[in-house]
């Protein structure tokens, strides 16, 4: 029995030494253009999603859902998101895959964290992804609107989603969702 307690402490003691040992001495392939690994797929998006539930605080009041305030958060959106995470007339973005991990494309799989949780990745960043933290150049009423339109953009208004595919350059045939379209669920969200 002791033997195999013995084993059983070193086994415990090795397995995580030999982890490390693997990421920090350059085992683990930098590259961006290659499929994310199993490890990261397991352990590190479903920690970061620990991580940023237990550090995002409850936004106090709903966030303003109006017509003109989803109109503004959507032009912060297309103006500093869109690159990264898609429009209405580029649902894959232009950096999507060159990206590691991923960004989440919005248009395709809209949003559905709790709008604290997205409002507090989108002020705060996340390291080593490429995603920069926005609170030190949006304001804090900027921040609110794009969270706002982030947790509505399944489901605009018309009126801003006839906006949005304006702004964005998009053809007639290619509409945002509106209030009647549903996008999905965050089953394929990358992070």
């Amino acid at each position: 029995m002791r033997k195999f307690s013995l084993g059983f402490v070193t086994a415990l003691v090795l397995v995580p030494v030999a982890g490390f040992a693997f990421v920090r001495l350059g085992f683990m392939d930098p590259r961006a253009d290659i499929p994310i690994n199993p490890l990261e797929r397991h352990i590190a998006m479903p920690s970061l999603d620990a991580a940023i539930g237990r550090r995002a605080p409850v936004v106090q009041g709903r966030l303003d859902a109006s017509d003109s305030s989803l109109a503004a958060g959507m032009t912060v959106y297309q103006s500093n998101c869109a690159v990264c995470h898609g429009d209405v007339a580029h649902e894959r973005a232009a950096l999507a895959d060159a990206m590691y991990p991923r960004a989440p494309q919005f248009v395709r799989d809209a949003p559905d964290m709790p709008e604290h949780e997205n409002l507090y990745i989108i002020a705060h960043g996340v390291r080593l992804s490429g995603m920069p933290a926005w609170g030190r150049i949006l304001s804090a009423q900027q921040l609110r609107q794009v969270t706002a339109f982030l947790a509505h953009m399944d489901s605009l208004p018309t009126p801003v989603a006839e906006q949005w595919r304006r702004r964005a350059g998009s053809s007639a045939d290619t509409a945002p969702p509106t209030r009647s379209v549903a996008l999905g669920s965050r089953a394929n969200r990358p992070y």
